[in-house]
């Protein structure tokens, strides 16, 4: 090390020990109480029984009963898939299509539970494809998709497995489990602001845990999805989520046990 190096490297450990210093002397003398947080106090939540339970805050968006919570995202109709046994699966037909919540939301934490067929055909992006939409900012916008597909064992843009942001961001890892078998994402959702003149104010960000599996790590998105193209941003409000009937010939997936909670 030359000489020069050595007192750069003095002057740096000096800095930063009289940095230490000075932060000591400002808390000499103060009490624990001086830096406790008493108020306000948080609200309490009742968890519910099990991880897939919601929550006492929740709204519950699919209870296993009906679609009172959902339309047809391109008409505003009554949705029309189906629902047995607790579960909701997508139908398939002309006039269908994608479902959305009546409800609209800012930002959120979501819980969906998706299932692809055990007996699921096809390969690549044609096996078992949907997508949960974040935000589903119009009937002829794609909104922010996070990526439904049997990502298991079956080879495909790995921006457009399961657990990617559709077309802008792959997944951390790949926790997928086999076709007839429950995939849960529990997402964190924040929105996009934008100025008066539509100007991004500041951007989207999705942490998503799939299977109890961290794929997204507040991820900063650079736009809606789309399918061709560059991800740009297109102002909004508010907005449904939006559960997609992709049209592939290959089996219709299920969902159950689908709650959000609004955040601040």
């Amino acid at each position: 090390m030359t000489h020069f190096k050595k007192i750069q490297l003095v002057s740096f450990v000096s800095i930063f020990a009289f940095a230490g210093f000075a932060s000591g002397q400002q808390n000499a003398g103060m009490k624990p109480e001086e830096t406790e947080i008493w108020t306000p106090v948080p609200a309490v939540v009742t968890p519910g029984a099990t991880d897939a339970a919601p929550p006492s805050d929740a709204i519950v968006l699919f209870d296993g009963k009906s679609l009172d919570q959902w339309v047809n995202a391109q008409t505003g109709a009554p949705a029309e898939w189906i629902v047995g046994d607790g579960i909701l699966t997508v139908k398939k037909g002309p006039g269908i299509g994608n479902i959305q919540t009546k409800r609209t939301f800012k930002n959120y934490q979501l819980h969906v539970e998706w299932r692809i067929p055990e007996n699921i055909t096809g390969s690549g992006q044609a096996r078992g494809n949907s997508g949960v939409f974040l935000a589903s900012t119009g009937p002829n916008d794609d909104g922010y998709e996070l990526q439904v597909l049997d990502s298991y064992n079956n080879l495909t843009y790995v921006n457009g497995q399961a657990g990617a942001i559709y077309k802008e961001n792959p997944p951390l890892v790949n926790p997928n489990r086999k076709p007839g078998e429950w995939q849960t994402y529990n997402i964190v959702w924040t929105a996009p602001t934008f100025n008066e003149d539509g100007s991004l104010k500041s951007p989207a960000y999705v942490t998503a845990f799939m299977n109890g599996v961290l794929v997204q790590n507040h991820f900063q998105l650079i736009g809606q999805t789309l399918f061709i193209g560059k991800p740009y941003y297109k102002k909004y409000d508010r907005a449904p989520i939006k559960l997609q009937a992709h049209g592939d010939k290959s089996e219709p997936i299920s969902f159950r046990n689908i709650w959000v909670r609004e955040l601040p």
